[in-house]
């Protein structure tokens, strides 16, 4: 991997260490970026960062539960440390329950939803601070909200219902952080080649109870898209993406 020059900016992505956000991790150091690191399991995320071939200089890895407060606080604050500023953050991490919504446990629901919104919430807080105060003032926020946000799969209440609120979410931060020069943007994904849609190979089940294979595409497709995205004026953005397998059952899903 070719890594351009520390270009200054700096980006912090959850859920960093597999699929999605390894991919954003990998396109945005070799765009000159310094990154941020963080995940609940501290290996994935140093495997990732040797992959990409980064000297020390331009990670931090940081291991993070982004349902938890004091990590969010602690991760923003060791990029502050390290980096000094917060240029992009990736809202990435995220996690489903599969189950029907009468079966659904609370405690499950609630785990979704701490990890999936709450953890949205909690990292976009402490950037906005960080990037209302910064100088020049201003960055960019994503969320990694899904075409769950749009149309659900079956079973799986807990992380549709977390999906349809991202993208309220990201329409309340691009809002309030206008004054800012704060941009907000949502990338939604459909079926890209990670380990969390390694069943769409073997089968996905249908609304009609069918299991069907379903096509996926190339997971490096996102983290292009996250780095185009990134790379765009501060009075210009992309508020809503939509990245998808071309021919997976979501047009006339159902």
């Amino acid at each position: 991997m070719t890594i351009k020059k520390n270009n200054g900016k700096v980006g912090v992505i959850t859920g960093a260490g597999t699929g999605i956000g390894k991919s954003a991790v990998l396109h945005l150091i070799q765009d000159g970026y310094q990154v941020v690191l963080a995940g609940r399991r501290e290996q994935p995320l140093i495997d990732t960062v040797k992959e990409s071939g980064a000297g020390e200089d331009r990670f931090l890895v940081q291991t993070t539960d982004v349902s938890k407060e004091e990590d969010v606080k602690k991760l923003f604050k060791a990029t502050m440390k390290k980096f000094g500023r917060v240029d992009v953050l990736f809202n990435n991490a995220g996690i489903g329950v599969k189950s029907n919504t009468e079966s659904l446990a609370l405690s499950d629901w609630q785990r979704v939803v701490d990890i999936n919104l709450t953890g949205s919430f909690l990292c976009a807080k402490e950037a906005i601070q960080i990037m209302k105060n910064q100088k020049p003032m201003g960055g960019r926020i994503i969320n990694n909200g899904s075409i769950s946000a749009y149309v659900p799969r079956p079973d799986s209440v807990a992380y549709t219902s977390t999906k349809h609120a991202i993208s309220g979410l990201t329409k309340q931060i691009s809002l309030d952080g206008r004054k800012y020069n704060i941009a907000c943007s949502q990338i939604d994904v459909g079926n890209a080649a990670t380990p969390m849609t390694a069943t769409s190979d073997s089968g996905q089940p249908q609304p009609n109870g069918d299991i069907v294979p379903e096509p996926r595409f190339n997971v490096s497709h996102v983290g292009e898209s996250i780095l185009q995205i990134s790379n765009l004026p501060l009075d210009t953005n992309i508020q809503f993406m939509t990245i998808m397998a071309t021919k997976m059952p979501y047009v006339g899903r159902g």
